[in-house]
């Protein structure tokens, strides 16, 4: 069964990057959330996709004069006062207000959502009895020498983080590296096609699950790997067409902003927690819900 992965959360239902993004994730049937790691000018670790604070947060309005308004020149405390919620809300960047999708309260409630660290995540997935995938995306200017990987492992050591609950993957496969040599109970996930147009180069295959951008992938390619013992995740997966192809060619997880989509086409919409079942083959997992 392959696996429903809530790209930022769940974010055609609720802001990106959001607790109330991975709570509609949790409520949707995804099997795990996936999200970005970025890092503050005081060096907190929050989530967060852009270098940028403008597409998603109402920074110019609050920091007028701060331009360009990167993440990294904010302190934790600057970014708490951001809304992250209300451009969602007057944008409705997946449609799915006008579908009818999230109620009026939803909505009020969106505008007061922050910016969350990852700390907040990780207690979030853990009490859920869930599971989160946190991307160590590469740092701006001024962090680039941020020791992000040995920053997280303290994190996650400090909060006793079972390791069922937790994926760690990146484009900077030098940072996987060391998170396997450092905690190799962590399961890792190699990030490929950050380019959309160089063909993937599998000629390697040093990993044992790669996250791809769907659009470079050879269906077929995805049986040949999993012989191997090599899992493909795709992302980010949304029309019900492409979810069906992949997963009709095995794919071991689709990372999608629709993940209640995927989990109708799959069966599966009804609110749920599952894990998996350790660092092995991530097509194995085991669920509360025994229908599944």
């Amino acid at each position: 069964m392959v696996l429903n992965i809530a790209h930022r959360g769940a974010r055609s239902l609720a802001p990106e990057n959001t607790l109330e993004a991975a709570r509609k994730a949790l409520t949707s049937g995804a099997d795990m959330w996936e999200t970005d790691l970025a890092v503050s000018a005081d060096e907190a670790l929050i989530l967060f996709h852009d270098d940028a604070l403008t597409r998603t947060t109402d920074v110019r309005t609050v920091f007028s004069d701060r331009a360009p308004w990167t993440v990294a020149d904010f302190s934790l405390a600057e970014l708490q006062k951001l809304d992250c919620g209300s451009w969602f809300i007057e944008t409705d960047p997946f449609g799915q207000i006008r579908a009818g999708c999230l109620s009026p309260e939803e909505q009020t409630a969106y505008r007061d959502a922050k910016i969350p660290t990852l700390e907040d995540a990780l207690i979030f997935t853990r009490e859920s009895n869930w599971r989160i995938n946190v991307e160590l995306k590469q740092l701006s200017s001024p962090m680039e020498s941020f020791p992000v990987v040995e920053r997280v492992l303290a994190l996650v050591e400090r909060l006793k983080l079972d390791r069922k609950h937790l994926v760690m993957s990146s484009f900077n496969h030098g940072w996987l590296r060391k998170i396997k040599d450092l905690r190799p109970d962590i399961e890792i996930q190699a990030l490929i096609g950050r380019s959309k147009i160089t063909p993937l180069d599998w000629g390697h295959l040093e990993f044992r699950t790669y996250n791809a951008r769907y659009t470079l992938v050879d269906h077929r390619i995805i049986g040949n790997l999993a012989e191997k013992g090599v899992a493909v995740n795709v992302w980010p997966v949304n029309a019900e067409k492409d979810i069906q192809q992949f997963i009709a060619a095995g794919a071991a997880g689709i990372i999608t902003d629709f993940p209640q989509r995927l989990a109708r086409i799959t069966g599966r919409p009804e609110a749920a927690s599952t894990v998996l079942s350790g660092p092995g083959d991530p097509r194995t997992r085991r669920s509360r819900r025994p229908s599944w």
